[in-house]
């Protein structure tokens, strides 16, 4: 095969994958794919703003109530449970994100996928 051959191979399978991602891109249920990852990792993502400022306003404006030992006697302060709960959070978010993707998302996506390459191989 001659390089101008390889080219032209290359420039048809670029044209093709194109016409494939616009054939995805104008799918509703692209769209709608979009739309519900997009509000689901807005609210996972809201959840864990309003936890981590939380934490760092208590911080900033009631230290003597992180500074307050978890019991009478403990030379733990509730600042590290508290900041290890803020951690965990974050674990737990991730790992919600995680099963919603598995369960939902990747099997939307795979099905689009596997129509859109039927219409490429004319099936």
């Amino acid at each position: 095969m001659s390089d101008s051959q390889r080219e032209q191979d290359a420039a048809r399978a670029e044209i093709a994958h194109k016409e494939q991602l616009a054939r995805i891109a104008a799918d509703p249920r692209y769209r709608q794919l979009v739309r519900r990852r997009s509000r689901f990792t807005w609210t996972l993502t809201g959840i864990m703003l309003v936890v981590y400022f939380g934490y760092i306003l208590l911080i900033a404006f009631d230290k003597t109530f992180l500074a307050q030992p978890v019991s009478s006697g403990s030379a733990t302060s509730l600042g590290i449970p508290i900041g290890l709960g803020v951690i965990l959070i974050a674990i737990v978010l991730t790992g919600l994100y995680v099963r919603r993707a598995n369960r939902d998302f990747d099997p939307m996506l795979a099905s689009l996928l596997e129509t859109s390459g039927r219409a490429d191989s004319g099936q």
